[in-house]
């Protein structure tokens, strides 16, 4: 046993899947034998699937949880496997992972760090395993050793990190190196955000190092239950050193990631670190295991398996397009939705929207075939080949409709048209200012006066942006596909977006994004583009104009920023108020600091705007479509921002404001 093949698999679960989850878990199982792999570690919680939330507590579903994992257990032979699964023990229930050797349940370990913060709910669930603390539960009739275990499979010492164990201070791995651990598996359901997937990479590499052991970290793949994207991020690493890491972002169902571990090297590194026992480790947690698993034959195919973008120099542009690009996909195919129809008006918020739908349909078909990539978005094969039944599929998939009122612009008509065609969608054109008008009739009629600009501004904008959502949503409902809502995050900050008008839809994918960010990653596509795809050149037209919600007649040179602020303001605002939890005169003095050419007492009245509106206007966030979990400072309620629907609407700080302003 001088060297020993272990993997990761990244697998695409769904929520109560049992069947699916469980074939999906028994063909990474198999794939990992036919490599030669005798340790696989599977991700946290993949036989129910990470994000059951409240169904979790149903007795039915921790039952069924057991059932599927001694479904699985046959399927072991010659390996050793780490499934994670929720399991009641006494009156808590825990978030766990089983160790399966070659056919036999050896034992259950428990995690004991519960991810609580933002997105994650873990503490509503689960109960956190006190360390040392070890116990018997019955499965299958069989009394199984669980809690705080390491394992001894023919010499080789197993122990377990789950998920969050990994992120604290006080990790499990300090304890398992002193009690002697050769190689720690952490099985995890790690959500995608900007950057975090290098954090990964250095816990698990200094992990390795610090523990000298081998270790194995695991990840979820996509979309799996809604709002948070996984990025299958695999990463093995032994004595400090990263031996393979796994290729993010991929449509398939599950893969796999080799290394072979050399036990001589991890030995030599435990005997030089200095460590003392411990204590409350003294006797019964090494569960003896009754299997030797095979030393490795030949040479692991393992190695960087990560694509050239992923050492490029436009990282976070690759990574915003593909996790988007992703989560729509697994989005429609999990709905069982017939693809996407978006309210196109030619700006940047909706042609964003269609060009990561375009593009998701090119990685699918490029990755998983164009059959497969069809059948999973519920279309037949699209007739010819290469590029032209690409485009075919698009169009199948993706729907862009212009809404034209009479304040809708030739500028705003041409570009949503051009990119439509420049991406092979189907492209429709509405008249709605028949709908606006009749609207206006009848209330004109009832309150007994004409509607004018200078009394109903707002009101007269608002059913514009209303009048265009029941032919779009009738669209989408003729064929089954899911209509997106193309609200951004900065928009989501103010509430400058019109309820049950532009916010209509099911899914809200650019709601964890910024504007002044979107802004940019659209001249990066016009200009550059995802590796592989390219640049989608007929965005020049998007990127040419001013944002404008193009609702007030033309003359009154209507913009985004005229009736908001600049973007760049609006999104340091947003991120020193709400981010930072600053007060209305500490935000004032930073954007003063970082932006001395605006003047001082403009910079108040857009910083009491912010507040105002933010307070004002939490109830639209409440109602927002689900948006994709992008960035651990997003504004969604539900998963990481709280905040009261009725507040004070910062009275007294607004009036600090304004007397600091002036003096």
């Amino acid at each position: 046993m001088n060297v020993i093949r272990v993997a990761g698999a990244a697998i695409n679960q769904t929520p109560l899947d049992w069947d699916g989850n469980r074939d999906r878990i028994l063909a990474a199982i198999a794939a990992a034998r036919e490599a030669g792999v005798a340790v696989l570690c599977l991700p946290e919680l993949c036989i129910t699937g990470y994000g059951c939330e409240d169904a979790f507590f149903a007795p039915g579903v921790q039952r069924m949880a057991l059932d599927v994992l001694a479904e699985i257990v046959p399927h072991t032979g010659g390996i050793v496997v780490a499934v994670g699964l929720p399991l009641r023990f006494e009156s808590g229930l825990y978030d766990t992972a089983a160790l399966v050797a070659d056919g036999r349940l050896a034992g259950i370990v428990c995690k004991q760090h519960l991810a609580g913060d933002g997105i994650h709910y873990e503490p509503r669930w689960f109960r956190p395993w006190r360390r040392g603390q070890r116990g018997v539960v019955a499965v299958a009739g069989r009394d199984v050793p669980v809690g705080d275990l390491r394992f001894d499979c023919g010499g080789l010492r197993i122990g377990f990190e789950i998920c969050e164990d990994a992120w604290v201070a006080d990790r499990p791995g300090a304890s398992l190196a002193a009690r002697g651990v050769d190689l720690i598996l952490n099985p995890s359901a790690s959500h995608f955000a900007f950057g975090k997937d290098e954090i990964r990479r250095r816990l698990v590499q200094e992990g390795s190092r610090a523990f000298a052991a081998g270790y194995v970290y695991a990840n979820l793949v996509g979309n799996e239950a809604g709002r948070a994207i996984y990025d299958g991020s695999v990463t093995i690493a032994a004595a400090g050193r990263i031996l393979a890491a796994g290729r993010r972002f991929s449509f398939a169902d599950r893969s796999l990631t080799v290394a072979d571990i050399d036990m001589g090297e991890l030995r030599t590194a435990q005997a030089r670190l200095a460590v003392d026992p411990v204590p409350d480790a003294a006797e019964g947690d090494m569960v003896p295991v009754a299997f030797v698993p095979a030393p490795a034959s030949g040479a692991a195919d393992g190695g960087d398996q990560r694509e050239a973008w992923e050492h490029g120099g436009h990282v976070k542009e690759e990574e915003f397009t593909r996790a988007v690009a992703l989560g729509l996909f697994d989005y429609a195919r999990k709905s069982r939705s017939r693809g996407f129809v978006v309210s196109a008006s030619g700006g940047a918020d909706s042609s964003a929207v269609a060009c990561l739908v375009a593009i998701a349909v090119r990685l699918a078909a490029g990755e998983l075939s164009l059959p497969v990539a069809a059948a999973r978005l519920g279309f037949p094969t699209p007739a010819g080949s290469g590029d032209a039944a690409i485009r075919r599929l698009i169009g199948a998939t993706l729907t862009c409709v212009y809404q034209a009122t009479a304040n809708s612009g030739a500028v705003t008509r041409a570009a949503a048209r051009g990119l439509a065609e420049a991406l092979g969608a189907t492209f429709h054109e509405f008249d709605v200012e028949p709908l606006v008008r009749g609207y206006e009739a009848v209330v004109s009629r009832s309150i007994g006066r004409p509607l004018t600009w200078e009394e109903d501004d707002v009101a007269r904008q608002n059913v514009q942006a209303r009048a265009r959502s029941p032919g779009v949503w009738m669209l989408a409902n003729l064929t089954g596909a899911l209509l997106v809502s193309t609200s951004n995050r900065s928009e989501a900050a103010v509430g400058y977006a019109t309820m049950d008008g532009d916010t209509s839809g099911g899914i809200a994918p650019l709601a964890g994004i910024d504007k002044a960010y979107l802004r940019r990653w659209l001249v990066w596509l016009q200009t550059h583009g995802p590796t592989g795809i390219g640049p989608i050149p007929a965005l020049a037209a998007v990127n040419v104009q001013a944002p404008t919600a193009e609702l007030r007649p033309a003359a009154a040179g209507q913009t985004d920023e005229a009736d908001l602020m600049p973007y760049d303001v609006l999104d340091r605002a947003e991120r020193y108020a709400i981010r930072d939890r600053l007060d209305p005169v500490a935000v004032w003095r930073r954007l003063f600091a970082d932006f001395p050419g605006h003047d001082r007492g403009q910079l108040a009245r857009w910083t009491e705007r912010f507040f105002t509106l933010w307070s004002r206007n939490q109830w639209k966030r409440e109602r927002y479509a689900p948006s994709f979990h992008l960035d651990d400072e997003n504004l969604d309620p539900k998963t990481w921002c709280r905040f009261p629907i009725l507040s004070g609407g910062y009275a007294r700080e607004l009036a600090a404001l304004r007397a600091a302003a002036q003096a």
